[in-house]
Parts: C-alpha cells; structure tokens; sequence
C-alpha cells in the first residue's frame, strides 16, 4: 500500500471514529495504535523504531483507556495453540513487553491499565468491566475530551 493509500485510510478510519464518538457512541478497538507499533518495532528492523512505528498513528483519536492484559510467558506457554502463530515465539514476545513497558513508561502511559490475565475468565472480565465502567463515567461527565495521538 503506497504512503497515499495509508494517508487516506487513517484519514477515513479518523473521521469514522471521531464521527461516532460526538455522537455518543462508545467505540472499542482491539489492537488499536500501541500494539500496531510495538509489533512493527519488535521485528528487529533497525531502521524501524518505536517513534518511527508510531509516527503514522499522528493525529488519530488516542484512546481513552487501553486494557493491557498482562500474562507471564511461562502462563502463556501453558495455554493450549501457543505457539501456532508467527508472533507467538518467546524472544518476539520478550521484545514486544519491553517495548510496551517503554511505552507505558512514556507520556503515553497515562491511559494504560494493567490487568492480570492469569487468572479465571470470569475475574478478568470482572477487571476489565470495571476499567471500562469507570472511564465510560468519566467520558460522559465531559472528564475526558478527545486527544490525539502527536509527535513524541
């Protein structure tokens, strides 16, 4: 995809996101801007760093929360197909933590809530609804306004 295609696509995602937030409606993305660059930067591309991989999300919505479900390696490992996927190597998966650590380390850092995913479905859920019910009130009490994503 040429960088004009790109360009036009967030543009288009942007507006999308923006247009349903002013109209009240709450959106949730899976896999929205930090894991797109820690992914992109854990490859081991030298010319390819956080800053660089995060430059393209310029001037999308920042997300109001991000849900980081924390789960050791050794946890992860036990659980069943892991392994199957090309990302699901120890020393990818070594890199992107710390990269995400770097990140919550950063600015950027303020909207990450660490949930342990090492436990039961039902007490995961339970976390999560209570992260999301909280920042939804912020949200709606105006406590919350919509940021983008800039420079670092």
């Amino acid at each position: 995809m040429s960088n004009y295609c790109c360009d036009i696509f967030l543009i288009f995602v942007s507006a999308s996101i923006e247009e349903s937030i002013h109209n009240g409606i709450d959106v949730v993305v899976d896999r929205y801007i930090y894991s797109g660059c820690v992914y992109s930067a854990a490859k081991h591309n030298p010319s390819l760093d956080l800053a660089w991989a995060r430059h393209p999300e310029v001037g999308l919505p920042r997300p109001d929360v991000c849900v980081f479900l924390d789960l050791s390696p050794a946890e992860a490992a036990t659980r069943g197909g892991w392994g199957g996927e090309r990302y699901e190597k120890s020393e990818l998966q070594d890199r992107v933590r710390n990269l995400f650590d770097t990140i919550k380390a950063s600015p950027d850092g303020d909207e990450f809530i660490t949930v342990d995913a090492g436990r039961s479905i039902d007490e995961v859920a339970t976390d999560i609804w209570k992260v999301v019910s909280s920042v939804r009130q912020k949200v709606q009490q105006g406590n919350l306004p919509l940021r983008k994503v800039t420079e670092v």
